[in-house]
């Protein structure tokens, strides 16, 4: 099975992508291994800190049976190092046309932002398939990715900003979303106090509400 087939096969089963955002690689393995113990095997780690490609790298050495990827990627040569650094997918908070031309080369999956229609048409052109609503609760919520789904019928969007365990399942019941993103599920006060435990019971809380939005698929 290649990335992109075992990525579709866990977000069918747990559509929902947690954002790690550490800057003690200890710290974020320990984080990831709460995410997947409460159900979570879809990992992003944002490159928010200047340790944040040490992290993910860390996740993906120390772990098992994640699917870890980099968010929050700005340049092509950002894209380059966490690739070799061991990032299964890439993710960007905007759209443009060199990082998801490069991406697409070395066939890695790509989650590139998307708010408006122009840029949703943009990545189609590219070749994109699915592509990241950002940020969601503040570029139109459910009703723009209704709005965006009716013109755009062959894309998927996974949305991700001002997702929360209120609103999850709304979004997660549109056909056209393949996994909502969401920091949500790690909370710093928890992850500072070393609560893991608090993390594992975000995630089985997220993947309950997935169940419900989507019966049918687990």
């Amino acid at each position: 099975m290649d990335i992109e087939q075992d990525l579709e096969t866990r977000l069918t089963s747990a559509p929902v992508v947690p954002l790690i955002g550490a800057s003690d690689t200890a710290v974020a393995v320990d984080t990831a291994k709460a995410l997947g113990a409460g159900g979570l095997s879809v990992i992003e780690v944002v490159l928010r800190t200047d340790e944040a490609v040490d992290c993910m790298e860390a996740i993906v050495k120390e772990t098992s049976g994640l699917i870890v990827g980099a968010g929050t990627v700005l340049t092509v040569a950002q894209a380059e190092e966490v690739i070799a650094r061991g990032a299964q997918f890439v993710v960007c908070p905007g759209l443009v046309d060199e990082v998801a031309e490069y991406c697409l080369a070395q066939s890695m999956p790509l989650f590139a932002g998307t708010m408006t229609a122009g840029e949703v048409q943009r990545a189609y052109a590219l070749g994109l398939r699915t592509v990241k609503f950002f940020p969601a609760s503040l570029a139109g919520g459910v009703p723009m990715l209704k709005a965006l789904t009716s013109v755009f019928r062959d894309m998927r969007f996974m949305p991700t900003g001002g997702v929360s365990a209120s609103n999850l399942g709304d979004f997660l019941a549109l056909p056209s979303v393949v996994a909502c993103g969401g920091s949500w599920l790690t909370p710093p006060a928890e992850i500072e106090a070393g609560n893991f435990d608090a993390i594992t019971t975000l995630a089985q809380e997220a993947v309950a509400i997935s169940r419900q939005a989507r019966p049918t698929e687990n």
